[in-house]
């Protein structure tokens, strides 16, 4: 729903570009259903040039993150419809941060493999499964309601 003005097609890609950052740190709970699936691989070769960056310079992901936060989001000169989809990127992003902590809690208990391996595919495919919906509302020129995550970027992006 564009209740802000329409949306441009300009506005509309600039808004899906956001979502690379949670779906670059998703690939971390990857490992595991990568191992049993290697075919899904095949889906990162588009991201192969944003991955050697990110790999390259250091501290990239604190970096993007701030700039996205203080150049993009308390920016008022772009559109709301970009500040909202950045927003709801860096608080995805931010639910990845602290699932990380979950599991590195998790992980040195005896026992908890199995329940690390399926907590992983989960944080995964579901932050993969934010992106896609988000993404495609993005290139629809609506905004993509994620139940809490929408609520708390409503609150900072006036």
């Amino acid at each position: 729903m564009a209740w802000r003005g329409s949306t441009t097609v300009s506005d509309r890609i600039f808004a899906c570009l956001p979502y690379l950052l949670p779906l670059i740190e998703a690939l971390t709970f990857s490992r595991y259903l990568f191992a049993d699936f290697p075919a899904l691989k095949l889906l990162l070769i588009p991201l192969g040039p944003v991955l050697v960056i990110y790999q390259v310079v250091p501290f990239a992901n604190l970096i993007i993150f701030f700039a996205l936060f203080f150049l993009v989001v308390r920016n008022e000169k772009i559109s709301h419809f970009i500040r909202f989809n950045t927003m709801q990127a860096i608080l995805l992003d931010i639910v990845i941060f602290l699932c990380t902590l979950l599991l590195e809690i998790l992980t040195p208990i005896p026992g908890a493999g199995l329940a690390v391996q399926t907590l992983s595919n989960t944080i995964f495919l579901g932050i993969v499964a934010a992106v896609v919906y988000s993404v495609a509302q993005s290139l629809f020129g609506r905004y993509a309601e994620i139940p809490a995550i929408s609520d708390a970027v409503y609150m900072q992006v006036r």
